[in-house]
């Protein structure tokens, strides 16, 4: 069935800053998108299209809307395409782009319309949308897998005011009998964690990041581990719960180093660390704490201290790239050939259409490595990336800690899809890694 009606608005995210949204309209309904935005953003990342001017501290998106509105709309409509056919509606934006980098219409334009139509071909087939992307994936898995969530539950980098310079620290209840179980766990760590941070630095160092996680003004990377292992131990899950980071290096890398204490503008050169140190440091990290991934633990282009961290460390941790890969298949093929990670960090925005964050997630599965589906720090109520985790079956996703409703949209939605599932599905556990 074809699509009957597309249209594009300006909405906002929850950092109070436009994006678009689209509904796309078949005989089934009308079925909505948003797109979230990063913060964080590697250079390699397909155009998400701003205005530029005074209007909204230069972040409106009127310009992708109308291109959606006045050229992407009434030319796929032309196509006539089935709507199921989500590959030939995503080429076919992609064609009438024509950029290598989406940057004709933006991928934020793309995206919305890409994932709108994901919801309406779901309903077109009349099947859950997480059932509709295993389909497109082509995984014949005969139970569906919930993914371990990694919950952001102290925020630093570009994500908070405070001193520290790594954006995230994670926790995943590995331990967890289902994700239910799971959600438990989070939700009574994080509120352990509230407790220690206020008894240690105050009412007010409980405030929160862009993701929901706490901020305390700590610059000490070691210090926020300490900080999670003894919420996890007053919590009682000990053994059960691992830890994850996303250092988002390329914030602090400068002329070759990398400076702890970017957030300083008089921050001392002598004191940046060169690329063994950094290395030297996470090894350390996985050595006194429960440590089981890291995202973006050098530059973006840093290619050889990604080659001796994945030598060194990736038998024993993940090594995720974001920045690195941008869920860009083509950079996924030069990481796999240099043996530079082992995991891919899946945004649906860094590349700006389903399809090819598919492509992405099935490149990196068949090199052996792990995928986790993520979230951006600039979000909205959107749950779309919570069937795209179950239906890919990646076995792990991060969208934030177990607080502020952008980050709850996801987690709920996957709640409900285990409730649907019953025995049909299993919860990834120590496996999440590699869950079939």
């Amino acid at each position: 069935m074809a699509i009957t009606k597309i249209h594009a608005r300006q909405i906002f995210d929850s950092r109070g800053n436009p994006t678009v949204e689209v509904d796309m309209t078949t005989d089934k309904g009308l079925f909505r998108a948003a797109v979230p935005s990063g913060a964080s953003t590697g250079v390699h990342e397909a155009l998400e299209l701003r205005d530029g001017g005074a209007d909204y501290m230069g972040k409106a998106v009127i310009k992708a809307v109308a291109n959606v509105n006045e050229g992407i709309a009434p030319a796929l409509i032309a196509a006539n395409i089935d709507v199921a056919d989500q590959k030939a509606i995503d080429e076919f934006m992609i064609n009438l782009d024509g950029t290598p980098n989406k940057s004709k219409f933006g991928a934020n334009a793309i995206l919305g319309v890409s994932l709108a139509a994901a919801k309406a071909g779901a309903a077109q087939k009349g099947v859950p949308l997480y059932e509709h992307f295993r389909d497109l994936s082509g995984r014949n898995n005969d139970k569906f897998v919930l993914p371990v969530p990694s919950f952001n539950v102290l925020n630093g980098g570009s994500h908070a005011g405070n001193k520290l310079a790594m954006q995230e620290f994670m926790i995943l209840p590995t331990g967890a009998a289902s994700f239910t179980e799971a959600m438990k766990m989070g939700s009574e760590v994080y509120h352990h964690l509230k407790s220690v941070i206020k008894a240690k630095y105050g009412q007010d160092a409980t405030n929160v990041g862009d993701e929901g996680g706490f901020a305390p003004n700590i610059q000490d990377n070691e210090e926020g581990l300490e900080l999670l292992n003894e919420a996890i131990a007053k919590a009682g899950y000990t053994g059960k719960i691992e830890i994850g980071m996303d250092s988002a290096a390329s914030e602090f890398y400068k002329d070759g180093k990398y400076d702890l204490d970017f957030k300083n503008k008089n921050s001392d050169p002598s004191k940046w660390v060169d690329t063994k140190g950094l290395a030297d440091i996470y090894s350390s990290f996985a050595d006194k704490y429960p440590v089981t991934t890291i995202e973006d633990p050098f530059d973006q282009d840093d290619w050889e201290a990604y080659q001796h961290l994945q030598a060194t460390l990736g038998q024993k941790i993940q090594i995720v790239g974001d920045d690195l890969l941008v869920t860009n298949p083509k950079r996924i093929a030069t990481a796999i050939e240099k043996k530079a990670c082992n995991a891919l960090l899946l945004k649906v925005n860094q590349i700006g259409t389903i399809t090819e964050s598919i492509e992405a997630a099935n490149m990196s599965f068949g090199a052996g490595w792990g995928v986790m589906v993520s979230h951006r720090s600039g979000e909205t109520e959107d749950s779309t990336i919570a069937d795209l985790v179950v239906g890919l079956g990646t076995g792990q996703i991060k969208t934030g800690a177990p607080c502020r409703s952008e980050r709850l949209a996801k987690y709920n939605q996957i709640l409900r899809i285990e409730e649907e599932l019953g025995d049909k599905a299993v919860y990834a556990g120590k496996n999440f890694r590699a869950p079939f």
